[in-house]
């Protein structure tokens, strides 16, 4: 091991060891009310005391009480308290812990699921891609050699990991949460501290439930007013990224309030949080409160009884102090936000559905521009409405939840999807497929001509057999729009709501959905 790396690795184990686990089957947040103790008594003052230090958001007040150590480097050695595992970067790093004779430090810490390489459709196995098999056999082996929980093709626990840690009560308020994938700072919709890891950092936390990173400042985004008919959570963000741009965010953490987001729903919360990477900001985050304590009350990994109402006084502790200080606040007006299109290769790239497509020479990038309208095969001056599609994708970490579907499904009853259009819904997690089909979103579905489909990643990404062919334009609820990122060098994807994609599927090309609403 580096011992740069690992220059506190001992430290930290006595760190987490001081944190007694309970019973994390049934309840997690245990483990950081003793942990809050914990810090407390190092400070000498009183638990309920942590969240009047004036003057601290939430992400320092995580931050400080997760630190572990200062390393040499001048980076901060964190303690991680959730860690999230799937099958695409975990093979690498399980395998360079039996090159060094280690095990996992606290395997209950560490939950696994099978989400990027599985088919939406035919599941038997083993599966027609060998790769794909070779990777679910590689995590079968090591979460069970590693005494690690797994939900697997036939758990209905199943899913895409960044909604079945939410849905299952895994992540909580005032946690650190890492996995890897870019998209880990969903979670954030929590007030969670949640990070997206590579594959040497999935082996540093399996060996020390620790990472060295270097603290972030704190960007507060305010949305007030109200949005518009026919505006959702996935507009606000790309409106946000469009603004700020895709590199805004690097060495940022995202803070998002105002009155837009109090009047968000968790899962709405999680959209926008999902893609706070895609604009360069490593951690995205809410501050938690009555929604939030709301939608965690009851679920599978959540405290119940007496220890739900010490979780919640936790919960409130970490919340940014009223007069905590920001590296940077940006304001936005919800009114002024519409149905948002991104036409180009990166999710900066993106207009108001009203609007026509921009000059390069009115961009911050305009030799960018020009890459993607040479990819895209746009003119620029041209109106975004009107784009014909050949696919309609809805699904993904970013938008395959219950009220997702449930919104799509509105816009979907009593129409067809446009002749020549292949469509597709796909449910974010097992758990979510039941419950939409208990409410027949199913039905609406398939009868206007969309492919209901199994859980898992499927077309956000090209590592399952749900790919664009040729130069196939994508209307997507997906979170990235890259070239190649949907599986063909000439694809071309553009991302939109949920509500939109539908509509787009139904007219054959993009249209302003407020017209159908």
């Amino acid at each position: 091991m580096s011992s740069k790396r690992y220059f506190c690795a001992r430290t930290a184990l006595r760190f987490a060891q001081k944190r007694p686990l309970g019973n994390v089957k049934t309840s997690i947040c245990p483990v950081y009310f003793s942990h809050l103790n914990s810090i407390a008594r190092k400070a000498r003052i009183q638990p309920k005391e942590i969240g009047k230090v004036a003057g601290k958001t939430l992400y320092e007040k995580i931050w400080d009480s997760h630190t572990v150590c200062k390393l040499p480097t001048g980076q901060t050695q964190v303690f991680i308290g959730l860690h999230l595992i799937h099958e695409v970067t975990t093979a690498p790093a399980f395998d360079m812990l039996r090159e060094q004779g280690l095990d996992i430090a606290f395997p209950q810490r560490t939950f696994g699921t099978v989400d990027h390489i599985v088919p939406t459709d035919l599941r038997s196995r083993p599966f027609l891609d060998s790769q794909a098999e070779e990777l679910m056999q590689a995590l079968e082996r090591n979460v069970g050699e590693f005494g690690v929980e797994f939900f697997g093709l036939d758990s209905k626990r199943q899913g895409i990991v960044h909604v079945i840690g939410p849905q299952l009560g895994l992540t909580q308020p005032g946690m650190t949460l890492a996995c890897g994938d870019s998209h880990t700072s969903t979670h954030g919709a929590f007030g969670t501290l949640a990070f997206g890891i590579g594959t040497s950092q999935v082996r540093d936390v399996l060996a020390t439930q620790t990472m060295a990173m270097d603290k972030l400042k704190v960007r507060r985004i305010n949305v007030n007013g109200a949005l518009g008919t026919g505006v959702y959570p996935k507009d606000v963000i790309l409106s946000v990224i469009r603004k700020l741009g895709v590199g805004g965010g690097k060495g940022f953490a995202y803070e998002y309030g105002g009155s837009v987001f109090d009047r968000m729903n968790m899962e709405e919360r999680m959209t926008v949080c999902n893609m706070s990477i895609e604009g360069g900001a490593l951690v995205g985050y809410v501050n938690p409160d009555s929604t939030t304590f709301e939608y965690l009350k009851g679920r599978e990994f959540v405290p119940k009884g007496s220890d739900f109402d010490k979780a919640v006084a936790y919960w409130k502790s970490v919340a940014s102090d009223a007069d905590a200080h920001y590296d940077d606040v940006v304001n936005m007006d919800g009114a002024e936000i519409e149905p948002t299109v991104t036409w180009g290769i990166n999710p900066g790239q993106a207009v108001g559905v009203s609007e026509k497509l921009p000059l390069p020479e009115d961009l911050a990038d305009p030799e960018g521009a020009r890459k993607a309208y040479s990819h895209m095969g746009w003119q620029p001056g041209n109106p975004v409405i009107g784009t014909p599609i050949n696919v309609a994708f809805i699904g993904s970490c970013t938008n395959g939840r219950l009220s997702d579907l449930r919104e799509a499904a509105k816009l979907a009853k009593g129409k067809k999807v446009h002749t020549g259009v292949r469509a597709l819904v796909v449910p974010g997690s097992a758990e979510v497929k039941v419950l939409a089909e208990k409410e027949s979103l199913h039905k609406v579905f398939t009868e206007a001509g969309f492919e209901w489909r199994e859980a898992g990643c499927s077309m956000c990404l090209a590592m399952n057999p749900d790919k664009l062919q040729g130069n196939e334009i994508c209307a997507s609820t997906s979170n990235r729009n890259f070239i190649g990122r949907q599986g063909s060098p000439t694809g071309r994807t553009m991302l939109m709501s949920p509500a939109m994609v539908v509509a787009a599927a139904v007219n054959g090309k993009v249209v302003d959905v407020r017209q159908s609403l």
